[in-house]
């Protein structure tokens, strides 16, 4: 089988390299996995650097999430078929043709679009946990959100709009507000100094209790003088570089509250149940069509260079896909 690997973290043009390697075989109790379909996110690329929360030991092959069929069990695996579709156990290296994992893990997955049941394992949830897990939203309430137009933002707009709750939508360029409004995103701006008496321009009253910040930087300040008093702010990506900065008024005059948070940690935490309910609706959606994200390309794990060049592009109109397998 074919994988790619770094034995070194760096750029990941330099240290990611494709080898083959023999097809691994499952001992007691796991299956050995064809990889479908594995997305590039940019925490992937991350973690290929060295600068993302968690560094895995050297060498490794990248790819946090993907799904997969089984193509072979190992001694005392039952309830488990050869040919069926599962996601791939979180942080298993999907950017090769074969992994292995423990039966047990498994959740199986209907047979559907497999490009976008591909991606349930990061963006969907983490789009069903910002809106779930910080501030009880009533229908009529507004969430306000920047890279609104990265798939964790195309989420949180269709899963919001579901709830009845309305979406600010900040991007950086003009290029991304169509889309977006064609989406569903109640307002779309571009930001900018302003943007606090732009956004109050249009919702006059309108009750703001919740940002999502992705970017950090004056991007996050910006957001925050405009939540509502109580309102609370979530980070959870830094794609500016720029640490978080928050005003003296939001904290002081408006009780505006920070939190933090991390899918790594959540999938540490979170019970059995929770994860069953949180993936349970997430499936439904998504095998159904009712929830979705773009797609820009797909390539084929020869072509790991090209796919990694174009995943770490800045201005992507969807995600970058692996057919590992074809």
């Amino acid at each position: 089988m074919k994988r790619a690997t770094y034995a070194q973290f760096g750029n990941p043009a330099d240290v990611v390299t494709l080898e083959q390697a023999d097809s691994p075989i499952p001992g007691s109790g796991q299956v050995r996995l064809a990889v479908q379909r594995a997305p590039m996110n940019p925490s992937d690329l991350l973690q290929v650097q060295g600068v993302y929360g968690i560094r895995p030991p050297l060498p490794a092959v990248p790819g946090n999430e993907g799904i997969a069929r089984v193509v072979a069990l190992g001694e005392g695996v039952d309830g488990v078929a050869e040919g069926q579709l599962v996601i791939a156990p979180a942080g298993s290296g999907t950017w090769q043709q074969e992994v292995l994992a423990p039966a047990t893990v498994l959740v199986p997955l209907p047979e559907a679009d497999l490009d976008q049941l591909a991606m349930i394992t990061v963006n969907p949830p983490t789009a069903w946990l910002l809106l779930d897990d910080f501030v009880d939203l009533a229908p009529g309430d507004w969430v306000i959100q920047n890279a609104a137009n990265s798939a964790v933002g195309g989420y949180v707009v269709q899963l919001a709009a579901e709830r009845g709750v309305k979406t600010i939508n900040i991007v950086r360029r003009n290029s991304a507000v169509a889309m977006l409004r064609a989406m569903g995103g109640d307002l779309v701006l571009v930001d900018g100094p302003d943007l606090a008496d732009r956004v109050r321009a249009v919702v006059g009253d309108g009750k703001i209790r919740l940002g999502l910040d992705a970017v950090g930087g004056d991007s996050f300040a910006r957001m925050a003088d405009t939540l509502s008093t109580g309102g609370v702010m979530v980070s959870y990506g830094a794609l500016s570089g720029a640490p978080a900065t928050l005003s003296a008024q939001a904290t002081i005059f408006r009780d505006v509250t920070v939190r933090g948070f991390w899918l790594a940690r959540w999938f540490e935490q979170a019970d059995q149940p929770r994860k069953a309910e949180v993936f349970g609706n997430l499936i439904q959606r998504i095998a159904t069509g009712k929830l979705s994200t773009a797609i820009e390309a797909m390539y084929p794990l020869d072509q790991i260079h090209e796919a990694m060049a174009h995943a770490a592009q800045g201005e992507r109109a969807g995600k970058v896909l692996l057919a590992p397998n074809g």
